[in-house]
């Protein structure tokens, strides 16, 4: 940020009086402007056995699968926002159960909001943000072609779950060794097929 979006003059970087954190600052007119995490929300939609999958057609992760998901907008529940997503994502309908998995990815300042969702009809396509959708049993799940490590999370956890049966709320967080992780080995994966 360079300029402060209440009157346009320049902004600094500086620890404002009683903080202990950097912020963008304008000397002009006294505002102080916050930075704070952004949420995402989606779902891990269901229809009788399987999970829907999209295959991305967008940055970052082009070709890999991911769960629907994205930014929530303003003025929308996240509930809301996770069903909008995956109606954008996968042209699918959803019933939402309840939130199912707060994931803190703190390396890249978001908040994943996933929701368990019951899809009451096998009736999805791809979206403009999706090359393909499908719908997967556990065994059939792209593993080494996810995305992101909170889809891979979310997915363990709730086959995991459907395995006992319960699916309470879990919080957890991907960290940037977790990301770091992920990543290798999806490049070391890659470069041993290639």
């Amino acid at each position: 940020m360079n300029f402060c979006s209440e009157c346009g003059h320049p902004v600094r970087v500086g620890i404002p009086d009683d903080d202990n954190r950097p912020r963008h600052i304008c000397d002009n007119c006294h505002t102080i402007h916050y930075q704070n995490p952004k949420i995402v929300a989606g779902t891990v939609p269901v229809y009788q056995d399987k999970v829907l999958l999209c295959k991305r057609a967008i940055e970052p992760r082009v070709g890999y699968w991911t769960l629907p998901a994205g930014f929530m907008e303003n003025e929308e529940t996240t509930a809301d926002a996770a069903a909008r997503e995956t109606w954008e994502e996968a042209q699918a309908q959803v019933d939402i159960r309840h939130l199912y998995m707060l994931i803190d990815t703190t390396a890249i300042s978001q908040v994943y909001m996933m929701f368990l969702a019951d899809m009451p009809e096998p009736v999805f396509g791809a979206g403009p943000e999706s090359l393909e959708v499908g719908l997967f049993s556990e065994d059939e799940i792209p593993w080494d072609e996810l995305a992101f490590p909170t889809i891979e999370k979310t997915l363990r956890q709730y086959f995991s779950d459907r395995r006992q049966g319960h699916f309470p709320l879990h919080q957890c967080q991907v960290t940037k060794e977790d990301r770091d992780r992920f990543f290798t080995s999806l490049h070391h994966q890659a470069v041993s097929n290639g």
